[in-house]
């Protein structure tokens, strides 16, 4: 087969990986990391331009390398060929290879916060990004030094810590290894965030398994949703994360 990938950057190095040995010829267009950090409305309008701007006559489907990404992915509609996602809420999903096994680790250690190659190394080019941004329009990007200068200093402490101290609830580093880091940079620079913050600090084993049937197939319906021509994507509110529903 020959299909059409529009993931996010995040997985930059794990889907070269597993594209390099797919059985199917993969076009693959990036879209940059913190497309959710701009809304929901924002997010999917992006989409849809890359959704759109796609040769269907070229390809058999189209695959996202997405979660649903607070409900970013709702409303797209397949064409003339189907759209195919993981059945997932969000990246980490498809890092651990299995929404259960996600979910299991997540209950048993909460206030955790997820690191991977790409959350690093691509965590600080999102300047096409920022002025867009949630955090950016409602002034939770706002430096605990503005708003000192705005509303002085003891009203800037209160504000920071119920605003802008986006970590606060965050106790734990983790760091997901998916075997295709090059050397231990990437751990070690996870190590030293959570040194640097006073979290605890832990390796998992990731797995490649969810991005490798996603660019080989076939798609099974535990773990893929496959939006038939007609049909568009909605949230489901359940365990499928994700269903198909004809367009309103």
């Amino acid at each position: 087969m020959r299909l059409k990938l529009i993931a996010c950057e995040i997985f930059y190095r794990e889907i070269c990986a597993v594209v390099a040995r797919s059985v199917n010829q993969v076009d693959v267009e990036f879209l940059p990391k913190g497309l959710h950090d701009i809304g929901q409305r924002g997010m999917n309008d992006r989409l849809a331009q890359s959704l759109e701007a796609v040769d269907e006559d070229r390809y058999d489907a189209i695959l996202f390398g997405y979660g649903l990404c607070s409900n970013g992915l709702v409303g797209l509609a397949a064409r003339s060929i189907p759209l195919v996602l993981p059945r997932a809420h969000d990246c980490i999903t498809l890092f651990f290879g299995d929404k259960e096994r996600y979910q299991d680790y997540f209950e048993a250690n909460p206030g955790v916060y997820f690191k991977t190659t790409g959350w690093i190394e691509r965590g600080d080019q999102l300047d096409q990004l920022t002025s867009q941004s949630v955090q950016h329009n409602t002034g939770m990007a706002t430096s605990y030094e503005e708003l000192v200068e705005k509303y002085g200093e003891d009203n800037a402490q209160y504000l920071y810590e119920q605003l802008c101290d986006t970590t606060r609830n965050y106790r734990q580093i983790t760091f997901i290894e998916m075997g295709i880091e090059p050397d231990e940079q990437f751990e070690k620079e996870a190590e030293r965030i959570a040194a640097k913050n006073h979290w605890q600090y832990e390796k998992v084993r990731g797995d490649l398994r969810l991005l490798t049937r996603l660019v080989d197939g076939p798609w099974n319906d535990d773990d893929f949703l496959t939006v038939q021509p007609g049909k568009r994507i909605a949230a489901s509110y359940d365990g499928r994360v994700v269903v198909a529903e004809p367009p309103t």
